[in-house]
């Protein structure tokens, strides 16, 4: 600049004061003016380089950049209330209007972007549309429709302002009680990465980001934030990486968002070896990554690890940035590295690129999208004697305070602010419905939530799971009588969760004393009178089954639909959409079966402040088994490996799931080599009376049988027609046969036979092919954990 120091503009003369020489001189105001007009003007981005805009920052405009603009009692603004932006946004990055830098505007999303709803001085709404969970999406095993509700996900985004959505999450279903496993897809990093890379090519090809998460091993909520992942090199890689690599090389995610846990000791935000050497020199990932929010401690190992943006940003964290680069603690190498990248991501955003967003999305469309894929996600885990489907002219007694309080989604972050909810009572309104049971239901469940309001006063009560509401108690003389009068009974059975703490064994794992006397009872009342029961799963995660699952005579998982879902199940009661969702996770007969049981948190409960990530520091208490720390001892045992391994028996097995027809394969066919790959070839045949989709699942059969067979790749016919049939084709190379190799760090298949098993789940399978690998595959790798 032209003045070092202080500029003070008279009516006639400038006077300057050049701090240097400590002398004061007076030139004319005229002269002043053209000399700062001739002054060069700072470059702009995108109209100057990258490069050069990052040699005209100061160190502090670059730290700025790093850290997220805050959120209230933290420095900064309440989270996306920057007003002229996005309210209720997760958070914002810092503007710098004077090298044309905007902030740009991350939300939650990965049910539908996460805003508010209304506005202050505004009577217009934001409502977005809630789509199915992910548990649900990937139950359809339709890489097409996860795609589709990605490109209207994303086009909401588009059109309510914001850059970047926070979604897909993809880790693994490691334990039945993870409280967010609802935001995951699946026990099974093949499916988790497929439909990750399927849904964020859909909301990026709107021109928005995407935020893959949590990268990696968060598979417990409970004291997430303070957690060490104990693991071994090759079971991260296999299962709690895999899906991840899929999904950066297949998809090109714009960020990635670091998890709160450690992993062998390092918080994976602080982790070079992850975040650098893992995603970006093997993964060859060329975007940014981002903490979740307050995540990590160490400023500078995060800066240096490639943790580009610190969220939701606090003072102290910029203060520590620059502190530490004056001190020669951070190198400013690091930091510009960082800033680099930031700034390549902000030039993609719509917001740079001044999109005119609307603020009315499509939503009607939106809703019928999500419609259509909740039905298809819903599995039929039991159907008796052709229970279902059933016709209009069925009257219907509806059992369960869920039926009359529908669940759409999670809580916490994954939630959505939809417009209205679908009820199973609005749904079944295609039926006849009784209706003086519907409306002593709806009386108990309306006081009871008039009188278990959310604590006003609390800002998180709104954002946490509530307990789970108490059954509404019926006598048996009583549903006696509903079965005299009634076709046919529907019990629904809810469940809930979400972030910050892990679910419970007691009356959330294992249904209530009250909700098994309930199927007891109506089971009971209607068999004596020749007639059928339902029950219907409004769940967002594993219960166990096995107890009860012979009582009724018909079982539909529908799990938490979104905001259509009450249209969704009676589409699938009626038939007018015929059941072909399979199951992604394996239902156990209990608890006590499942590999990791012993090392997980089950039933612990935590203060408020530990929840929030508070409490002492490690330091001040002897480390806590499953808090502190957890020991991943199942090592590749995580949901069937482990089943199928050790022969467990299991309520419902991983890919499972029943139909309105039937399906034959037939005629597989392998052609080609393990040089340039081989081709499969199943024929499907639809050999049942109704239309319908069927999924194949190929599995490995491992040389060594520990674990005995892993999916490698899954496909989904259209819907077919009584009698019609469909070639499926499928692409195998010598990878897909690989285990990771920890004495070389490398990638490894054996030569040698394999088995091919094609199936309708893992364990029915139907046909066997033969494969020969005739050389040894390696692929190294460089980071070690």
């Amino acid at each position: 600049m032209f003045c070092s120091g202080m500029c003070l503009n008279f009516q006639n003369s400038t006077k300057i004061i050049l701090n240097t020489h400590e002398k004061t001189i007076y030139i004319s105001r005229h002269i002043f003016l053209l000399i700062s007009a001739l002054r060069p003007a700072s470059p702009q981005l995108g109209k100057n380089s990258v490069q050069e805009v990052l040699n005209a920052m100061t160190l502090e405009e670059k730290v700025d950049l790093l850290v997220g603009a805050g959120m209230p009692g933290f420095g900064g603004p309440t989270v996306g209330q920057t007003e002229n932006l996005v309210p209720g946004a997760a958070g914002t990055t810092k503007a710098i209007p004077r090298l044309g830098i905007p902030a740009i505007v991350l939300a939650d999303g990965p049910a539908g972007i996460r805003i508010s709803p209304t506005r202050q001085n505004d009577t217009q709404t934001f409502y977005a549309t809630a789509f199915p969970i992910a548990t649900l999406i990937a139950s359809s095993w339709n890489l097409e429709l996860a795609e589709n509700i990605g490109k209207a996900m994303g086009k909401e985004a588009l059109e309510y302002g914001a850059d970047v959505l926070l979604a897909p999450a993809l880790n693994l279903h490691r334990h039945p009680l993870n409280g967010r496993n609802f935001e995951y897809y699946s026990e099974d990093p093949i499916i988790s990465g497929k439909m990750t890379a399927a849904a964020v090519n859909g909301i990026q090809s709107n021109g928005v980001g995407t935020s893959i998460k949590h990268f990696a091993a968060n598979n417990q909520e409970s004291l997430r934030s303070k957690n060490d992942v104990r693991i071994k090199n090759r079971t991260l890689r296999e299962l709690y990486l895999k899906g991840f690599e899929i999904a950066v090389k297949e998809s090109s995610p714009w960020t990635v968002m670091s998890s709160y846990n450690k992993i062998n000791g390092t918080y994976t935000s602080e982790s070079r070896e992850l975040l650098t050497t893992v995603l970006r020199d093997e993964w060859k990932f060329d975007g940014i990554v981002m903490t979740d929010w307050f995540g990590g401690t160490n400023i500078v190992k995060q800066v240096h690890a490639g943790n580009d943006l610190l969220m939701p940003g606090i003072k102290p964290q910029k203060d520590a940035i620059l502190q530490n680069v004056k001190d020669g603690k951070l190198d400013v190498k690091d930091v510009d590295v960082n800033v680099r990248r930031i700034l390549d991501l902000i030039l993609k955003t719509p917001r740079f690129k001044k999109y005119p967003y609307s603020n009315k999305p499509d939503l009607k469309a939106h809703a019928l999208i999500a419609r259509e894929a909740a039905a298809e996600g819903m599995i039929l885990l039991k159907n008796e004697k052709l229970t279902l489907p059933i016709s209009s002219e069925t009257k219907i007694a509806a059992f369960g305070v869920t039926s009359y309080d529908f669940i759409s989604g999670g809580t916490g972050s994954g939630d959505v602010n939809e417009a209205y909810i679908i009820s199973l009572m609005d749904g079944l309104s295609a039926f006849s419905v009784e209706r003086k049971l519907a409306e002593k239901y709806s009386v108990y469940v309306g006081d009871y939530k008039e009188k278990n309001k959310p604590d006003p006063n609390n800002p998180m009560a709104a954002f946490l799971n509530k307990p789970r509401m108490p059954e509404l108690e019926l006598s048996e003389s009583e549903i006696g009588e509903y079965a005299k009068s009634t076709d046919m009974a529907i019990i629904t059975i809810g469940r809930n969760s979400g972030e910050f703490e892990d679910r419970k064994t007691t009356n959330d794992f294992y249904l209530s004393d009250e909700e098994q006397n309930l199927i007891s009872k109506v089971a009971k009342a209607y068999h004596s009178k020749g007639k059928k029961v339902v029950v219907i799963l409004n769940v967002g995660g594993v219960i166990e089954t096995a107890s009860w699952k012979e009582k009724p005579d018909a079982i539909l998982l529908a799990w938490q639909a979104g905001q259509e879902g009450g249209n969704s199940v009676a589409d699938i009661l009626s038939g007018k959409v015929g059941p072909s969702g399979k199951l992604t996770m394996s239902f156990p007969n209990d608890l006590k079966d499942v590999a990791s049981n012993n090392n997980f948190p089950i039933d612990i409960e935590l203060n408020f402040q530990e929840m929030m990530g508070g409490g002492p520091p490690n330091s001040a208490q002897e480390p806590r088994k499953n808090l502190e720390f957890t020991t991943y001892e199942e090592d590749l045992h995580v949901g069937y490996r482990d089943y199928i391994t050790n022969k467990k028996q299991v309520s419902f097995p991983f890919g499972f799931g029943l139909s309105y027809t039937s399906f034959d394969f037939r005629n597989s066919k392998i052609s080609g080599d393990s040089k340039v790959g081989f081709t499969l070839k199943v024929t499907v045949k639809n050999t049942g009376k109704a239309k319908g989709k069927e999924i194949v699942q190929i599995y490995r059969s491992n040389l060594n049988k520990d674990p005995d067979r892993e999916l490698i790749s899954f496909g989904k016919t259209k819907e077919l027609a009584p009698g019609e049939v469909q070639i499926l084709t499928f692409k195998i190379n010598s990878e897909d046969f690989s285990i990771f190799d920890e004495s070389i760090n490398a990638w490894v298949t054996k030569a040698g036979n394999y088995h091919l098993l094609i199936g309708k789940s893992v364990s029915d399978i139907i046909l066997t092919e033969n494969v020969e690998i005739k050389e040894k595959f390696e692929r190294r790798v460089i980071a070690r954990f």
